[in-house]
């Protein structure tokens, strides 16, 4: 179908004397586009559509209508995928075999030599170039655009000695990472008593934990979403995420993804595969939202992007050129916007932060082949022999993945143990003169499985559980936490594993660092769970995500547990600690401890100066 143009439906709709408006032309074409029609069939299917209704005047609202009841109907969408054109066998000699073997090409010849046929009766299917079902390595293209692959080696120290029993281990105590001046740092904590405010989402407010979480201690409601519900939601992260896009970058407008235009143009969307395996640099399409594009979704050609990093989920602007309707060539992209440091409160420019220390830990807080918590006992021993400020433990307590619970050979209720070892926390919590901050985990097995997930203990006996531990705050995953006028984000799910396993980049060699990539990506897309859609194991509940997953403000501190290498690093005036696990399999895994010096915090400035922090060997 030739291109239109703004006239050619202007002059065929003047012949009936019907003037249009700019607005009325952009959505004619669109539906132009959508049912493969010529101005001059959308005039007569329009002029037969009011007459019917009587003369029905031309407006958007109408041509809703006229889309829904009319064209939807009668005329056949085209398809959103181009049609691949049958290629030619091309004949290879010394001359072009290093330039790389056509893959049709190649799947014919090993096909021949014992390859499994199509079954009978039923046409050969396009192979999807996908991670899932990948090409024939020594077949493929030098000039193929490079995915880096993903795996957790990739991001382990070199030369990991294998696992030993954590009974036999010898690095107790050893730094794996550590970030800020060491001298003179004194871990032990001086006693004094730390503030603990929890952000509250609904309300936009820092409040006490026993206020805020009224709303959290009644029955979460889940595996109950309407698929309309979780649409909308998707459709205003895009739409909150364009207004900023455009604000930073000076955006004019967004053009509808999939109208085809001359001139280079501006589109907004979010990233998405094409088919049901993982993301590549021929499978990355883009879906618009309902106002700039009506959902559609287009085809990326991301061959002239000199560097990018693209994960599904991913909201972004894109500059390129999109003259058939069916591919959009990128020239720039737009990954995303990073909030803000967070303001002082009360309208002041600045507010002052006492001195402390913050022990992070997360689960697994027992070795694989028992449930003796032999690393939670040695953190506990730490605990009461540095006295901090601030306890932070992140699930997952009783581990699903522990060898007795997968067996069923456990003998106590999930319920004890998880108790029991709460009251041994409390106890040398109180004694330490230290509070306590716990997170669940999706890996908890006597948890609710849902993400964001609420507090332990969100029933109605959250009250009596609060008086049987005082010093112990039950937050949500993930949650915003104000300690001491600093605000930590925190989260016990691995987003960082998850995204690493579906992110895909092309950077320079030397130009990017993956693991404060892969953080910075939660920064810019304002959210402690940007990825979409989630793996099988994550169950989202889209009603309550808006809220709970949403990042008010760019923390002072972030903290992301992850089974992949331990860092601390500035990202975005943010400090990212990546404490690692306390158990890894049978051996012993790692922690974090953070000293903040006292001080003054300048509203929407970073607290780095401030900042010394460790990773070590339990």
């Amino acid at each position: 179908m030739a291109l239109l143009q703004d006239e050619a439906i202007k002059d065929e709709f003047d012949i009936f004397g019907i003037e249009l408006t700019h607005e009325i032309i952009d959505k004619l074409k669109e539906l132009c586009v959508t049912y493969s029609l010529d101005a001059e069939r959308v005039a007569a299917e329009w002029i037969a559509f009011s007459n019917v209704r009587k003369n029905l005047t031309i407006s958007l609202e109408n041509l809703d209508v006229f889309d829904r009841e009319k064209l939807a109907k009668k005329m056949q969408r085209t398809p959103q995928t181009p049609l691949t054109k049958k290629t030619q066998q091309r004949v290879y000699n010394i001359d072009n075999v290093s330039e790389g073997v056509n893959i049709h090409d190649a799947e014919n010849l090993y096909n021949t030599y014992g390859g499994t046929p199509s079954s009978k009766g039923t046409a050969a299917q396009k192979r999807q170039l996908t991670p899932e079902n990948p090409t024939i390595k020594r077949f493929q293209s030098n000039m193929r655009s490079p995915v880096v692959p993903f795996s957790p080696a990739s991001f382990s120290p070199v030369g990991a000695t294998p696992s030993k029993k954590y009974r036999l281990r010898t690095n107790a105590g050893d730094v794996v990472a550590s970030f800020g001046n060491l001298d003179n740092i004194k871990w032990q904590s001086r006693g004094q008593n730390c503030t603990i405010k929890w952000y509250d989402p609904l309300n936009n407010l820092l409040k006490e934990e026993k206020e805020s979480l009224k709303d959290l201690s009644k029955n979460f409601k889940y595996m109950f979403q309407k698929l309309t519900a979780k649409a909308s939601v998707l459709n205003e992260m895009i739409d909150d995420m364009a207004q900023q896009l455009q604000e930073k970058n000076n955006i004019e407008e967004f053009s509808h993804v999939s109208l085809p235009v001359q001139e280079e143009v501006t589109l907004v969307g979010r990233i998405c595969c094409d088919s049901l395996g993982k993301l590549n640099a021929k499978s990355v399409i883009l879906e618009g939202s309902r106002d700039t594009s009506a959902g559609c979704f287009i085809h990326l050609d991301l061959s002239d992007l000199k560097q990018y990093s693209l994960f599904p989920g991913q909201v972004v602007a894109l500059d390129g050129i999109n003259t058939s309707g069916q591919k959009f060539v990128v020239k720039k992209l737009y990954e995303g916007v990073v909030q803000p440091l967070p303001a002082c409160s009360d309208e002041k420019d600045q507010i002052d932060c006492s001195e402390m220390t913050v022990l992070i830990a997360a689960g697994p807080f027992s070795t694989s082949d028992n449930l003796a918590f032999e690393p939670l006992a040695d953190l506990v021993k730490l605990m009461w022999r540095d006295t901090p400020d601030v306890v932070i433990l992140m699930g997952p307590f009783v581990d699903v993945k522990n060898d007795l619970i997968e067996s069923g050979t456990c003998t106590n209720s999930f319920e004890e143990i998880f108790k029991a070892k709460l009251a041994e926390i409390s106890s040398e919590a109180s004694s330490a003169g230290c509070q306590v901050i716990v997170l669940p985990s999706y890996r908890d097995v006597h948890h609710d499985y849902v993400y964001p997930q609420p507090p332990f203990f969100h029933h109605n006996s959250r009250s009596e559980t609060l008086k049987e531990f005082p010093n112990l705050h039950f937050m949500p995953d993930p949650c915003v936490v104000d300690i001491n006028n600093v605000l930590f984000g925190i989260t016990s799910s691995d987003i960082m594993f998850q995204l690493g396993a579906e992110e895909i980049s092309f950077n320079p060699p030397g130009a990017s660092d993956r693991m404060a990539r892969l953080a910075e990506h939660l920064l810019t897309q304002q959210s402690f769970y940007p990825l979409y859609p989630s793996p099988e194991d994550i169950n989202v509940d889209y009603e309550v995500f808006d809220h709970y997953a949403h990042m008010p403000t760019t923390p002072h501190v972030l903290i992301l547990p992850s089974d992949l290498k331990q860092f601390i690093k500035e990202i975005q005036g943010c400090c990212c600690i990546n404490p690692g696990r306390l158990s890894r399999g049978q051996a012993g895994g790692t922690f974090s401890r953070l000293h903040i010096q006292a001080g003054v915090i300048i509203s929407q400035q970073s607290i780095l100066p401030s900042i010394t922090a460790q990773v070590l060997k339990i």
